[in-house]
């Protein structure tokens, strides 16, 4: 009988939780032991002699990949890392440069589980090249995207970069569903980082894709993106501009994304704040990729959301202090002093 629930253990429980870790230990030790000799094995293949003019490469480089899988297994990361190494110096001494990109990145894998993020990009990097050079191309986008998942949370704009590299590759080989992910990946980062001149630009880039591969309700959705870009920017023309060209979009001016879109601009040029809310709290809007629904939950219109402006009334809701700002006119003509 165990009780675990009271805090204090049983010394049976105890000695079944150190067999347990005396057992991991051992089974790391062995597959230590195993990846040991597969290296011993590898240095002899490559070691020449009177008999023997040149290296075996090729069954060097299967022990190092087979002493790599043992180490990795052991959670011997820099052993690993090491042995994936040497791995893609044999198959690039052997001139089998797709399988040295392989290794090189396994490497940057184990750098990545040693939190050695940035080193981890650099080689995996140096792999999408390898595959570049050697013709397999969505090799080499698949790669960069890895890369642009280990760095995405460490430094933004290194992933940004590496989406946008990896949605090029994917876009020249005209595999345009895979190059407009990355161009949406890229976009939301964007976003997120307030860089929004090139957001506005990224997702028009998206826009444009999906328009030629005719998926129009997400064209609908990227204009959306748009004008809530544009509207942070403090851009209402472009904002429009926006609207106005898709209306060449097969059923856009016919969908619930028009008319919201249509609402959203006439509160933001007439500075309702209550109507823009509304707009931007609808489900179509909430519902959206998270950094664009904060984007609409976090709009204000110019002056501080003065309402409609009535000659009357005087005492409006939004003349508080809010509405102080730099727009002289708007305060005065919402009766401010």
């Amino acid at each position: 009988q165990s009780t675990w629930g009271s805090g204090f253990p049983y010394s049976a429980d105890v000695d079944a939780l150190n067999r347990r870790d005396s057992g991991l230990a051992d089974m790391a030790a062995q597959k230590i032991n195993e990846g040991l000799e597969h290296i011993a094995k590898a240095e002899k293949y490559l070691k020449t002699g009177l008999l023997k003019w040149k290296p075996d490469y090729d069954s060097a480089a299967t022990e190092y990949s087979k002493a790599a899988v043992a180490f990795k297994n052991a959670k011997q990361f820099e052993q690993a890392k090491e042995a994936y190494f040497k791995e893609a110096l044999s198959h690039e001494n052997n001139k089998a440069f797709f399988h040295a990109a392989k290794a090189y990145e396994q490497a940057g894998m184990m750098l990545k589980e040693m939190q050695k993020h940035h080193d981890a990009v650099e080689l995996i990097q140096k792999a999408s090249m390898m595959y570049l050079e050697n013709g397999t191309p969505d090799t080499a986008a698949i790669a960069l995207d890895r890369a642009g998942k280990v760095i995405e949370n460490i430094n933004p704009d290194k992933a940004i970069q590496l989406y946008q590299q990896t949605a090029s590759v994917f876009e020249n080989e005209e595999r345009l569903r895979q190059a407009v992910e990355m161009y949406g990946k890229a976009s939301r980062l964007l976003v997120r980082g307030r860089r929004l001149d090139e957001a506005a630009q990224s997702i028009q880039k998206e826009k444009s894709i999906y328009k030629d591969i005719e998926n129009y309700p997400t064209c609908y959705k990227k204009t959306i993106a748009q004008v809530l870009v544009h509207l942070h920017r403090n851009d209402y023309v472009a904002a429009e501009k926006c609207v106005r060209e898709s209306y060449s979009i097969p059923g856009f001016t016919e969908s619930e994304d028009y008319a919201a879109l249509e609402q959203l601009l006439e509160g933001y040029d007439q500075q309702d704040q209550d109507q823009v809310s509304d707009v931007c709290n609808s489900p179509l809007f909430k519902y959206m990729d998270n950094d664009y629904a904060k984007l609409g939950l976090s709009l204000g219109v110019p002056g501080g959301g003065i309402k409609k402006k009535s000659p009357v009334a005087p005492q409006s809701k939004g003349s508080g202090p809010a509405s102080h700002g730099n727009e002289e006119d708007d305060e005065y003509a919402g009766g401010l002093c």
